[in-house]
Order: C-alpha cells, then structure tokens, then sequence
C-alpha cells in the first residue's frame, strides 16, 4: 500500500466538489492508495490513514515529542484528534455520493499513557450507524507492537447532502 503523498498548501487538497463526486469509499480508498493527497493535519501530528472498508477505517499514528504536554507524556488533544479522524472517517466511508458531514459531538477516555518512545499505535474505527442525518462510530487506540488498549471514544456525526 501506498502511503501517498501529503498536502503541501491549500492547491494540494482535493475540490469538495470532487470530493462530493465520490462515494466517501472511494475518496478514503484514493487516499490510501496514493492517488489523492493525505490531508494536512497528519503530517503536523504523525498519522496517516493506513486501511480502509466501508464502516472501518485504521490509521497508523507514530506519537512524537512534538505532542507531549509539560509533564512527559503525550497531550490528550493527540487522542482526541486521532480517534476523531479515524471514527469520523469510518463515517465517512459509509456515505453514498454528493454526501458529506461533520463530527458533531466526540467523546474519549483515555485508558493508560502514550510517551514519545511508546512506538506505533493504530486507531481503529468502527461504525454503528449511519442513517440520513446522523452518524455514529467507535474508535479505539491500541498499540501495533504490543496490542494494549490506550484510548477508547465514541461519536455522533451529522449527515448533510450537498449544498445546492
């Protein structure tokens, strides 16, 4: 697989027209497989999308020094982003063309710490719904070396039809 290539400046992102032109599949799938760009937010926080099928979506995240908060260990905000890419897009991969949405509302708990030598985590998300309107997922963190589950989260997406 692929690990495409990342977007440099806002000429890189894909159109949301085009975006739109796509089922939410095949967008992630574009991405996986290199022929659209990774988004910004994974090259500032080191995480990509790594697989993809439709209701579950896994990143492969590396957590760093730049992410640790002042007492050694990584920031809450790195779960919470990371397991809000990965629950969101799980969402995503279920929506038909010209469909988009938002997170809406997002909870996690975070289990146990993550360090900037704890090597490489997954974050698996996994769909419990997706209707016309709304959106929902689980999402966990786990560890790709060690299988120890670090955080856990839940989401409500909204569901919106393309703006005519």
């Amino acid at each position: 697989m692929s690990q495409g290539k990342w977007a440099e400046s806002v000429a890189d992102l894909v159109p949301i027209e085009d975006i739109l032109s796509m089922s939410g599949l095949d967008f992630l799938m574009g991405i996986v497989e290199g022929r659209l760009p990774m988004p910004p937010i994974g090259k500032s926080l080191h995480y990509r999308l790594h697989r993809v099928e439709a209701g579950r979506v896994t990143f492969l995240g590396q957590p760093n020094f730049g992410a640790m908060n002042p007492i050694g260990t990584i920031h809450g905000g790195w779960f919470g982003t990371l397991l809000d890419s990965c629950m969101a897009c799980a969402v995503q991969s279920k929506l038909p063309k010209g469909v988009s949405y938002t997170t809406l509302e997002y909870k996690i708990s975070i289990l146990r710490p993550l360090f900037s030598e704890s090597g490489p985590v997954h974050a698996i998300g996994e769909t419990v719904h997706v209707g016309r309107r709304t959106g929902t997922a689980e999402g966990r963190i786990v560890g790709a070396e060690n299988g120890k589950v670090y955080a856990i989260g839940t989401t409500t997406c909204l569901v919106m039809p393309a703006a005519s």
